[in-house]
């Protein structure tokens, strides 16, 4: 009854932890990209690289975290990235330039790694059978959360200011999570295995018996197929899904809808961002991880090809939504097919690889690119949609091909 409930309270911890470095960045950059436009008076190109640099700190340190973590923890891990998120809202609060901004987004992104990774890490360890379920579930708070701040951010900044809300966000921030990071403790199962890994190589294999057969080391996964193919999967995904979190508010504005109707479309995409990656993690349970991730993509090619056509905030909005429904799925369902594929003894490592293509690559494929093309294309919302979509198809056919891999 105490592991259980000690389980229920970690997973409890990760999802209050994540909800502001969650909502921070799928919704800031996205409330937040109009203004920064008049206040630096830089065009759409400049804005969309604020998710290049948050993207390029993912890249980077995923991995690095992954690593870590096997050492000091998740717990401390999740801590650090607490304070980073709050540090971050106070680089941002004095911006006097875009280049501050974007110091705040790889500060960010830097800190969601802290966060993000060891969290998946520490509920699929408390509950190895239903992996995609509390994955899901934390994978749910940290989109959703968007969703919900979204509206709220645009609320303080015409209450408080641009300062003032800032200051209160790092606040809030570091109190919230580090409240979450308390109750976000390792099971006993993650003491033994990493007291045996301390111990000895062939007594760390051992321990990894607990959850799954002998796991891929980092080197080992490196070599097989299926990594690369979830590597392209979520360049492609990861390009097209980051990419609305910018366009949604500039599509909004494009077609003469107010900043609070404009930010409608964004809280739609953020909505399903969030749910979806709780109903997808419980489907992928039951019917597989590839079949329900191809179909979401899927879908997201089709709405992306529509939305040229969209001029209602309704079709809009619900078209934003099955993209945030494709974008919150490659979350919540990439983790436990990572431990299905190569285990959990290195799953933080590995998982912080297959992300960095989402890091290194998605940004500048996906946001950075699509403010390119607006800016020289004087709009041309068809064209960005257009490669978005078949980003798309490319992601729904990799996907679809990646197995746990045999070994040599």
């Amino acid at each position: 009854m105490a592991k259980d409930r000690e389980a229920i309270l970690a997973v409890l911890g990760a999802c209050v932890a994540i909800f502001f470095p969650g909502a921070l960045t799928f919704g800031f950059p996205g409330v937040m990209a109009s203004i920064w436009q008049e206040m630096f008076h830089v065009g759409r190109a400049a804005t969309g690289l604020t998710i290049f640099f948050m993207l390029a700190a993912v890249g980077t340190f995923m991995f690095l975290v992954g690593r870590w973590q096997e050492r000091w923890g998740p717990r401390r891990m999740i801590s650090l990235g607490i304070i980073l998120t709050a540090f971050a809202s106070l680089v941002v609060s004095g911006a006097g330039s875009i280049s501050s901004v974007y110091a705040w987004a790889f500060i960010n992104g830097l800190a969601s790694s802290f966060v993000y990774v060891p969290a998946l890490t520490l509920v699929q360890w408390c509950y190895p059978k239903r992996r995609g379920l509390v994955a899901g579930l934390v994978s749910m708070v940290f989109g959703l959360s968007a969703a919900v701040m979204s509206p709220i951010f645009a609320e303080m900044l015409s209450a408080f200011g641009y300062q003032r809300m800032n200051l209160l966000l790092a606040a809030i921030t570091l109190f919230i999570g580090l409240l979450g990071a308390y109750f976000a403790r390792a099971p006993q199962a993650w003491e033994d295995a990493a007291s045996a890994r301390r111990a000895g190589g062939a007594a760390a294999r051992q321990a990894a018996q607990i959850v799954s057969a002998r796991s891929f080391t980092v080197s080992e996964s490196l070599h097989t197929r299926s990594f690369w193919l979830l590597w392209a999967t979520w360049t492609f995904a990861g390009a097209a899904g980051v990419s609305m979190t910018i366009l949604a508010t500039e599509y909004g504005l494009f077609l003469g809808f107010s900043l609070p109707s404009a930010i409608f479309i964004l809280t739609a995409f953020n909505l399903t961002n969030g749910m979806s990656r709780l109903c997808s993690g419980i489907l992928s349970d039951r019917f597989g991880r590839n079949p329900v991730m191809s179909l979401a993509f899927l879908a997201a090619a089709c709405a992306y090809f529509l939305l040229p056509w969209a001029h209602a905030l309704g079709i809009c909005a619900l078209l934003a939504a099955v993209v945030g429904f494709s974008f919150g799925t490659l979350f919540s369902v990439s983790a436990p097919l990572v431990a299905d594929c190569f285990g959990l003894e290195h799953f933080g490592a590995i998982f912080g690889l297959t992300f960095a293509a989402y890091g290194f690559v998605a940004g500048p494929l996906g946001p950075t690119l699509s403010g390119y093309l607006l800016d020289v294309t004087a709009d041309n919302f068809f064209l960005v949609f257009l490669y978005l979509g078949v980003f798309c198809l490319i992601a729904s056919l990799c996907i679809r091909q990646v197995v746990p891999p045999q070994r040599s």
